[in-house]
């Protein structure tokens, strides 16, 4: 099952999504954070879409897939070949993990933004958990009970501003990033592990590896975070990006307004950005 964040006609709202049309469940939950956070399976929610009000894919604006979550979590160096590239010897000996806020990303179709203070706007095409059952302290054997759904991200990073100053201040440039297109539910996907996970600018592949190529799996993921901080019912985990980002190019290729930018894993979908110039003072 899909599952979409949506502007309609002045209103914020969600549904399942099939084919062309979505089955509107904003009349039954506010939105799908609280959903998650009430416990709603997939069943009970195919129930629910069953009797609702139906719109058109093409009539509503997407949104982020959960664009009130409380956290957007993303793990670094995650694939052995992106470390090596990056030029890291060895492989982490423990998860390197940092937040995201939510106004650095976009939702799919909505350009993403290159700052004027950036010349090195570098593109990272990643799959993300959505967590269902929040907690602390979750053992890596429990952890895969947590995981209501599945989405892609985008990772946009700006490597001068990263590298020159902070890790913090070059992964969170106003919508820099995105998020979607939506989230597949955790039913629908019977090993995530057997998944693979492509990169593409201006059609051209760039970035490919099953995600059982991970340093630390998912579960060690979500485990780790939840012994840092709590985990609330919608946050995101995203799991790190494969090799062939555009600065450990030869030459190095970075973004500029006017290039699209995918992130595809099959099973799971597209999500498709164009590149623009951010606007100073916008």
């Amino acid at each position: 099952m899909k599952l979409v964040s949506f502007g309609y006609d002045g209103r914020l709202g969600f549904g399942v999504l099939t084919d062309d049309r979505i089955a509107d469940l904003s009349g039954r939950w506010p939105s799908l954070k609280v959903a998650i956070a009430d416990g709603a399976t997939p069943e009970l929610l195919r129930a629910a879409a069953a009797e609702a009000p139906t719109l058109a894919l093409a009539d509503v604006e997407l949104d982020l897939p959960v664009p009130d979550a409380e956290r957007f979590v993303c793990a670094g160096l995650n694939f052995r070949a992106h470390a090596l590239e990056g030029g890291h010897q060895d492989a982490p000996k423990n998860p390197s993990v940092f937040l995201r806020s939510a106004s650095t990303f976009v939702p799919h179709g909505r350009p993403i933004l290159k700052p004027d203070w950036s010349d090195a706007f570098d593109y990272e095409c990643e799959f993300a958990v959505i967590i269902g059952r929040g907690g602390r302290h979750i053992a890596p054997e429990d952890a895969m009970e947590h995981v209501f759904g599945y989405t892609l991200l985008m990772d946009g990073s700006m490597r001068d501003v990263q590298f020159e100053h902070s890790l913090v201040a070059g992964k969170n440039f106003y919508q820099s990033g995105s998020i979607g297109p939506w989230i597949v539910t955790a039913d629908e996907v019977e090993d995530p592990t057997a998944l693979q996970l492509m990169g593409r600018v201006n059609g051209e592949q760039r970035q490919s590896a099953p995600i059982s190529e991970l340093i630390f799996d998912i579960p060690t993921l979500i485990s780790y975070w939840s012994r840092v901080d709590a985990l609330s019912p919608g946050d995101l985990i995203s799991v790190g990006t494969p090799s062939g980002v555009g600065f450990a190019m030869t030459p190095k290729s970075f973004l500029k307004p006017g290039d699209v930018v995918e992130t595809e894993v099959p099973g799971i979908g597209v999500l498709s950005n164009p590149v623009a110039a951010d606007q100073p003072g916008g």
